[in-house]
């Protein structure tokens, strides 16, 4: 009994590690370097991290979990542009992340926009693909659905 508890314990833990050690690149800029040498496309995740209802129900049913953690390493850059309202960040995050709202025409919250982009005269260029937000049902129609959209490119 007590290996199955350590067992099921380690597992659990494995988990959980897996789902938090994904990168999560803030700085558009080094995504895009990241992205240009793995050839993997932009995942672009617009959020209200500390007050966004739906993004951070996203974020624990889907964007959290191991399923998640091992598509998103082999598929995607993943990249974090947070509208906080509590949480502080530099001035030059904000800047960015409001500059990368109106570019690509962002109106609510959760967005998660797929793209690739170039450095095109010291600014990005991005070249998009698709878009989602929450989806009900877990990792697995979350999933299906981002599926659709990257083989779509």
């Amino acid at each position: 009994m007590k290996k199955a508890i350590l067992l099921i314990a380690f597992v659990l833990g494995t988990f959980a590690v897996q789902a938090q050690e994904l990168k999560w690149e803030t700085d558009v800029n080094k995504a895009i370097s990241v992205s240009n040498s793995t050839n993997k496309p932009l995942l672009l995740f617009f959020t209200g991290s500390d007050w966004c209802g739906w993004c951070i129900r996203l974020q624990k049913e889907v964007l959290k979990t191991p399923e998640f953690a091992k598509w998103a390493k082999d598929n995607v850059v993943l990249v974090e542009l947070d509208f906080p309202r509590r949480t502080p960040q530099s001035d030059e995050i904000k800047t960015q992340n409001n500059g990368m709202q109106q570019a690509f025409g962002i109106q609510g919250f959760p967005t998660i926009y797929f793209a690739t982009a170039k450095i095109k005269d010291g600014k990005p260029n991005f070249t998009g693909i698709g878009s989602t937000g929450y989806v009900s049902g877990g990792p697995a129609a979350w999933l299906a659905v981002a599926d659709g959209i990257l083989k779509a490119k």
